[in-house]
């Protein structure tokens, strides 16, 4: 009798997951190898041969594959289409459907101008990734993710969303006199396509921008690159063309973006720093500010991550930040806390929230409703009641 639990036990785990593989052959994907499952079902966030997921080599390879990876995704679309029956698949003619596929191949064509670009200048900027065997698999949703960040970053597109989440930001920097704030630094982890730290830098701020994803690092240098770059709404995407969901027109869908809004030029008060926060070294004597913006949450280890912005602070530097708490999926964080415990936790490191009357109104503590790469003509949203503070370090 045990016996026979034992055995049922065993299938019922099994079974999903020999579905799941199933699935992914039945539907044509070559994207992820039987290697690539078996990391995602272990938790290993490692990409093909012996590259760590946040290379640049997994970051070009994956650059390299949009193409082949988003014809296959279509490819697989076209396969489901063709098992209507034959009064069905004329219905679908009727409606169009097979046109909205041609569509779509077009749409990923355009975007793969985008992609070739990063993938040119990288090769042009970083000679070992010429002449390294760059993996076989790529990751297609992180590309994905970084051309909708060029829409939300640097689209005119996008500026609502921006200034929901960068204006109290700025706001509270602004509290310093112009005058001062050439002498005075700020970091941002996490930064992304480093529109944040740009619009900061331009505030007169000495800023310096980190950022652990070659995904985004290269795709920066990308805009940011005069031979690439030199004038406004230069580029075009459709960042929304894969997802079929929640869309009332195909008009809306299939749309084209153009960015940037503005030619992001370097000026010598930028600097971007590739790599992992946690490791990052300060300057002599601290930073006066440490930004903050949709990224604590992104921890897998809170605790580590604010008692680095404490200690890279100076003393009577601040923390500003403004996101939510979207712990890693998984129980890959170490923990997953409240807002109640976050702020607990603020000042068990020793930082002092600043709050009340005698605090200016805009360092005070307040729920910021915000997006985060929205599609602004979907039937969904999805909006975060996103948390802004400011705590300082004591003197």
């Amino acid at each position: 009798m045990n016996d026979q639990l034992s055995a049922d036990a065993i299938l019922a785990c099994l079974l999903p997951i020999c579905l799941f593989l199933i699935s992914f052959a039945w539907l044509g994907m070559p994207t992820l190898s039987l290697r690539n499952i078996l990391d995602i079902i272990k938790g290993r966030t490692h990409s093909s041969g012996n590259y760590p997921y946040f290379s640049r080599e997994h970051a070009v390879a994956s650059y390299d594959l949009y193409y082949e990876m988003a014809s296959a995704e279509l490819a697989s679309m076209r396969k489901s289409y063709s098992k209507l029956g034959r009064a069905h698949k004329r219905i679908g003619y009727e409606l169009g459907y097979p046109r909205k596929l041609d569509k779509l191949q077009a749409t990923i064509e355009a975007n793969d101008k985008v992609v070739r670009g990063i993938r040119r200048r990288a090769r042009e900027t970083i000679p070992s990734i010429k002449r390294t065997r760059m993996p076989e698999n790529g990751d297609i949703l992180r590309v994905r993710e970084t051309l909708k960040h060029f829409v939300r970053d640097w689209s005119s597109e996008s500026v609502s969303e921006r200034t929901a989440i960068f204006q109290p930001i700025l706001d509270a920097l602004q509290t310093e006199e112009p005058t001062k704030r050439g002498g005075m630094s700020v970091l941002v982890p996490g930064a992304g396509l480093c529109r944040l730290a740009w619009e900061i830098s331009r505030l007169g701020f000495s800023t310096t921008a980190v950022e652990i994803s070659p995904f985004m690092t290269l795709a920066f240098r990308f805009l940011c690159s005069p031979e690439y770059t030199n004038r406004i709404d230069q580029h075009v995407l459709h960042p929304y063309s894969y997802w079929f969901s929640h869309q009332q027109k195909n008009e809306n869908l299939f749309r084209d973006i153009s960015f940037p809004d503005v030619v992001p030029n370097l000026a010598s008060n930028l600097r971007l720093e590739e790599g992992d926060f946690l490791t990052h070294r300060s300057p002599s004597g601290g930073y006066d500010y440490v930004v903050t913006l949709f990224f604590i949450d992104t921890s897998m280890n809170v605790i580590s991550t604010m008692e680095q912005i404490y200690s890279l602070l100076r003393p009577g530097g601040q923390w500003i930040n403004l996101g939510p708490l979207l712990w890693p999926s998984g129980a890959q964080a170490r923990v997953e806390l409240s807002l109640e415990e976050v702020f607990d936790l603020i000042r068990m490191i020793g930082f002092k929230l600043e709050d009340g009357n005698d605090v200016p109104e805009v360092k005070r503590r307040k729920t910021v409703p915000s997006e985060y790469t929205a599609d602004r003509y979907a039937m969904m949203k999805w909006i975060y009641q996103a948390e802004f503070w400011v705590a300082t370090k004591p003197e």
